[in-house]
Formats: C-alpha cells, sequence, structure tokens
C-alpha cells in the first residue's frame, strides 16, 4: 500500500515538473508571426517587418519591410531540416523564366552558409544557373545563419515593388550545391502564392497558373488523336458488313477525334506561349506533324475515287498507311507529353490502359477476320 502510495506521489510529482518544462524542441524549431525575431545585427527596425505565414506545411515564415525608397529587406525562416531552402519572384507563377534566392548552411559548417542567386531556366538542373538572375540584390546584404535550429536567410532588393507570385522550395535531404558549379537538384517539395505586400495577405495558388489549361490540352489530345482515331480506324476495318453505317460511323468518330485534337494542340501552343517553356520542340514538332497528318486524312475524303476507279487502290494504301503511322506518332507523342508534364503515373496508368483495351478489342476483331476467311 504504501509502495503504490509512494509510486502514486512519484509519478504526480514528474508529471508536474515535465508540464513546468518548456518544451525546448517546439522552441527551438517553430517561428510563427507571433514570435520574436531572434536576430541581432539587422540594419533597419524590425517593428517595421510585416510577416506571413508563407507555407505553413513547412513552417516557412517570411518577413518583409520597404526599408528604403526602393529597397524592401526580406527575412525567411525555416527549420533547420538538412535542406537548402529557396524563395523564388516570378512574373506569372511559373518556376521556369523566374529568379530565386537560395540558401543552404550544411551541418558542421561552422555557420558558413552560403546563399546565392538563380535563375530558373528551365526544370533540369543544367537550367538552373547560379549568379544568374534578374532580382537586383542589395551588395552585401544576402546571408544565411542557423539560430535554435531555423534557418534565417536575409536579403535586399532593389525594386519599386516586387514580384507578388513567390515561390518557396524545399531542397532533398543531406544535398547541398557545392563548387565549383554550385548546381541544383531537383526540390522535395514547393508552392506558390501570391502576396498582396501593402496588406501583407497571401493566397495558395493550388497547382500550377496554367494547370486548367494543361489538363484541357492533354485531355483534348489524349481523346482526339489518342483514342477517337483509334476506334474510327477500328471502325473502318472491323465493321464494312454494315454498310453504309460504318462509313459514316468511321467519317463522325474521326472528324470528332480530329476537332478536339486541333483543340488539344491549340491549347498547347498557348501554353507554350504562356509558360516560355524550352523543353518542348520536339513534343511541339510532332503534335504538328500529327496535325498535318490528321488534315490530309480529312483531306483525302473529299478526293476519295470511286471503287472502280484505277486510282482507288493507291488512295487505299495512302489513307491507311497514313492513319496507321498517325496513331503511332500519336501515341507515342501523348506518352511523351505526359512525361515532359510530369503528371505522374495515373495518367501513364490512365492511358496507357484505355490503349490497351482499345488494343485487345482490335486483337479480338482481327483474330475472328482471320478465323472467318
Amino acid at each position: 500500500m504504501k509502495m503504490n502510495l509512494y509510486s502514486s506521489v512519484s509519478f504526480i510529482f514528474f508529471t508536474l515538473i515535465a508540464l513546468q518544462c518548456p518544451p525546448l524542441t517546439i522552441q527551438q524549431t517553430t517561428d510563427s508571426c507571433s514570435s520574436t525575431l531572434p536576430l541581432n545585427d539587422l540594419t533597419f527596425n524590425s517593428s517595421l517587418l510585416q510577416c506571413v505565414e508563407a507555407w505553413t506545411p513547412q513552417n516557412y515564415i517570411l518577413r518583409y519591410a520597404r526599408t528604403l525608397e526602393n529597397t524592401w529587406s526580406f527575412i525567411l525562416s525555416a527549420p533547420d531540416s538538412n535542406v537548402f531552402i529557396g524563395i523564388g519572384f516570378s512574373t506569372n507563377g511559373q518556376m521556369i523564366g523566374s529568379s530565386a534566392v537560395v540558401g543552404w548552411l550544411p551541418p558542421g559548417s561552422g555557420g558558413g552558409g552560403q546563399a546565392k542567386q538563380y535563375f530558373l531556366g528551365g526544370q533540369s538542373p543544367g537550367e538552373v544557373t547560379p549568379d544568374q538572375g534578374d532580382l537586383v540584390i542589395v551588395n552585401g546584404s544576402l546571408k544565411i545563419e542557423s539560430v535554435s535550429s531555423r534557418l534565417y536567410m536575409s536579403f535586399k532588393l532593389t525594386a519599386e515593388l516586387p514580384r507578388q507570385s513567390i515561390l518557396y522550395a524545399k531542397g532533398p535531404a543531406g544535398f547541398f550545391p557545392s563548387s565549383p558549379g554550385f548546381r541544383l537538384r531537383e526540390h522535395q517539395a514547393m508552392t506558390t502564392t501570391t502576396i498582396n505586400y501593402n496588406t501583407g495577405s497571401q493566397s495558395v495558388v493550388k497547382g500550377s497558373p496554367h494547370s486548367k489549361l494543361r489538363k484541357t490540352h492533354g485531355l483534348m489530345n489524349m481523346t482526339g488523336w489518342g483514342i477517337l482515331i483509334i476506334i474510327g480506324a477500328i471502325v473502318a476495318r472491323h465493321m464494312k458488313q454494315w454498310e453504309p453505317t460504318w462509313f459514316y460511323s468511321h467519317i463522325a468518330v474521326q472528324i470528332t477525334g480530329f476537332l478536339l485534337g486541333l483543340t488539344g494542340i491549340i491549347c498547347g501552343l498557348i501554353l507554350e506561349n504562356r509558360t516560355n517553356a524550352s523543353n518542348v520542340s520536339t513534343h511541339k514538332a510532332l503534335g504538328i506533324t500529327i496535325l498535318v497528318m490528321g488534315g490530309l486524312q480529312v483531306l483525302a475524303l473529299l478526293a476519295r475515287p470511286d471503287k472502280e476507279s484505277k486510282y482507288r487502290k493507291y488512295w487505299n494504301w495512302y489513307h491507311h498507311n497514313i492513319g496507321r503511322a498517325l496513331i503511332i506518332l500519336a501515341i507515342s507523342n501523348i506518352f511523351y507529353g505526359i512525361h515532359l508534364a510530369k503528371a505522374g503515373s495515373s495518367w501513364n496508368a490512365g492511358y496507357g490502359s484505355a490503349v490497351g483495351v482499345l488494343a485487345l478489342a482490335a486483337t479480338g476483331l482481327e483474330v475472328r477476320k482471320l478465323m472467318n476467311k
């Protein structure tokens, strides 16, 4: 009984001590706009700073102020989790074409962190170039330091008003750029926001600013060139016993596929213009080739000779083989487009399943046709 009483008293005693002790780990790794900024070497009054909880899932906090005429001071705070941190300024909310400030502080570096401006010319590491970009950074203002297990990256920009589309990035764990190239690897996470510098309000951009246009481009081309054109070809090859229904069905499906594909290609050209994409030249060339071939197929209907004409066999050869080549190019270019867009396995699986079903149907009909001969 005494032992039980002693155990209970001990438990209560140590519980009270635990409740009174401050949660050091949490205090060291979190920051908020209500927290006091733990930097003592600021060259301006910290009370001027506005604060934004920039990226809540990653606990990124952005503080900024217009400290002089056309001079803006920024301090980005993030957990020191053995990664590089980055903040980009974009004209259109896209990574490509924007300029970013990236900083890192490797463990055991004795406070010797580095921060650089990068020009984000593309999505591959080779297109992200250090010491380039159009941000006018005040000399000597760019630095990064670690305080209480948090990184604080500060810099000053010369601008009447900095760009309002801001990108935040978190690098891969354990990787830090090094000389001589200071090349970055692809980030493990990122987000895009828009900010009102006057009010301090911010909104998160869900997905890419052009995500709807990109999805429309993909779905239109996938449905038009990659599904309906194949269905139209299957109808023409295996449904001729239903004359003339097969012919009008074939024309209706193919023209619908052509119009959807044309819409998809137009969306793609608009998307390229808005994003200044630099890695789509092959995808674009294949798309235009497919469009030309599709247009020739439509025109071929107008120049279709009678069945009794001696030119009919040449027309058939042309029409059938151009159609087959178009289908092969379309399927290849759709998968290539999914790869370029980094749309993920769901798009590959979805379209791959559709092509698989059509291939099985065509194979089954072909076997039946051979058996009936």
